[in-house]
């Protein structure tokens, strides 16, 4: 059985982007300061400082994403406090934090958050009408998961 998350108008988006990525990330918030400056801003250190400049809008700071900021979102979304991930990663270099990026990866799949990792799927995500109103995420019951008996 499952239940639903309502996500509200006003969205709580995390931003993050790897460093070689940082400069499209920012372009593309700025593009989108209009939009983005209906809802909540959480990001990754580096890329928070950068957007909040870029945009000139507060955003909620983690700490840097190899430091732990990408575990910090990840907690988030965990707990409820995130409903949009938009994270520009590089495919290209390995990342020193690579298993902390897969586990925030996979909570938010465990958790059914909406997620893009490119400039398209963000476009797509932002411009959806669903962005506009309240919109009821399923959530899958973990129940029988936490009431598992262990040997």
């Amino acid at each position: 059985m499952s239940h639903n998350r309502t996500l509200l108008p006003r969205k709580r988006i995390a931003l993050i982007a790897h460093d070689n990525k940082k400069a499209e990330l920012i372009d593309w918030a700025y593009y989108n300061r209009g939009e983005l400056s209906r809802h909540e801003l959480f990001a990754t250190g580096t890329t928070g400082k950068l957007i909040e400049e870029a945009i000139d809008r507060p955003v909620t700071k983690f700490l840097s994403g190899p430091l732990g900021g990408d575990q910090q979102i990840g907690a988030a979304v965990a707990e409820g406090r995130i409903d949009i991930i938009i994270f520009f990663w590089d495919p290209m270099a390995s990342q020193p934090h690579d298993p902390d990026i897969k586990a925030l990866l996979r909570l938010g799949v465990v958790w059914n958050i909406p997620m893009a990792c490119n400039r398209a799927s963000a476009d797509f995500m932002l411009t959806s009408p669903l962005m506009q109103d309240e919109y009821d995420a399923r959530q899958t019951d973990y129940g029988l998961y936490l009431t598992r008996t262990v040997s």
